[in-house]
């Protein structure tokens, strides 16, 4: 039985907050300027960002500028300043789960890691640590790209669905093919999974049960807080969203520095991996923990 409607009025302004930050190093820039409380000039943030060329930060710089999350201020023509504004320092809780996301849903590889038990040192095979940003920014690649917002919440919506009713709910004004490549691009990041009906030809996929994974119910603490911020309410009441309730944000036990080091270019799956000895308690992200080593390059 389909699960009870619940209506998602603020579903335009969330598909709309996130297509505004998807771009490529969006996060990373926005992390980077939250690190530290005073603006910062261009050649800073760049030194923060060695990887980006001029062709790849100004372009973020304007375009989150022009959305009012970044202010510019000029005061001279060689001496420019960008900080947050007090709605882009507002956007921080939802990148904040969106890393917690990605740090304990996307899969990792494993590495060799020093670890000290007792006095001793050895060697095990342990996740490897991803910056926060980068973590954010894979977890927001799997949300952001066209109809696989919409597609989500409506099954979070509706219950297990088919192709057909997915189409009629998400896309009405285009042909029944279009909610195919969004829906295999859910099921290829495990996010939702595809059933085929018993006894049906297994390569008829109007009747399949299409249904959500256990990763795509973890995004809750991400729809709630951008829906807060979509709808300029408090991230105290993001807990209250009607649609994807009020579950426990989970710590970013293995997440690294925010901008620390180069960032992977390979996106993620959404994979549960196996979390290490002993996680970390429970924490919230600060700035600080930006930069709490040197930035010495890439780190592969």
């Amino acid at each position: 039985m389909a699960a009870a409607r619940v209506p998602s009025t603020d579903l335009p302004r969330v598909v709309e907050t996130l297509e505004m930050i998807a771009p490529r190093w969006s996060v990373w820039v926005l992390m980077t300027l939250a690190a530290e409380t005073q603006p910062m000039r261009y050649s800073e943030v760049n030194a923060r960002l060695p990887w980006l060329v001029d062709g790849q930060l100004t372009p973020r710089l304007r375009a989150l500028s022009n959305a009012g999350l970044i202010e510019r201020t000029a005061f001279s023509r060689k001496h420019v300043t960008y900080g947050l504004t007090d709605r882009g320092r507002a956007l921080l809780p939802t990148l904040e789960a969106m890393a917690a996301y990605g740090d304990q849903h996307l899969d990792k590889q494993l590495v060799e890691t020093k670890v000290t038990k007792n006095g001793t040192t050895q060697v095990e095979m342990l996740p490897e640590r991803i910056p926060a940003a980068q973590n954010a920014e894979d977890a927001l690649a799997l949300i952001s790209y066209k109809h696989a917002t919409p597609l989500l919440w409506a099954l979070k919506e509706r219950g297990p669905s088919t192709m057909a009713a997915l189409h009629q709910e998400t896309m009405p004004d285009l042909s029944v093919a279009a909610v195919y490549h969004p829906v295999y691009k859910l099921s290829e990041d495990r996010l939702v999974t595809i059933t085929p009906q018993a006894g049906a030809d297994k390569d008829t996929l109007n009747t399949a049960r299409i249904s959500l994974t256990a990763a795509a119910r973890s995004l809750a603490p991400v729809y709630r807080t951008v829906a807060a911020w979509a709808t300029g309410r408090p991230h105290t009441d993001a807990g209250s969203h009607p649609l994807w309730g009020a579950n426990r944000l989970p710590a970013a036990a293995r997440s690294g520095q925010w901008a620390a080091h180069q960032a992977r270019h390979t996106m993620r799956t959404a994979v549960p991996v196996a979390q290490p000895h002993a996680p970390a308690p429970e924490k919230n992200w600060r700035p600080a923990d930006l930069f709490s080593s040197p930035t010495t390059g890439p780190c592969r």
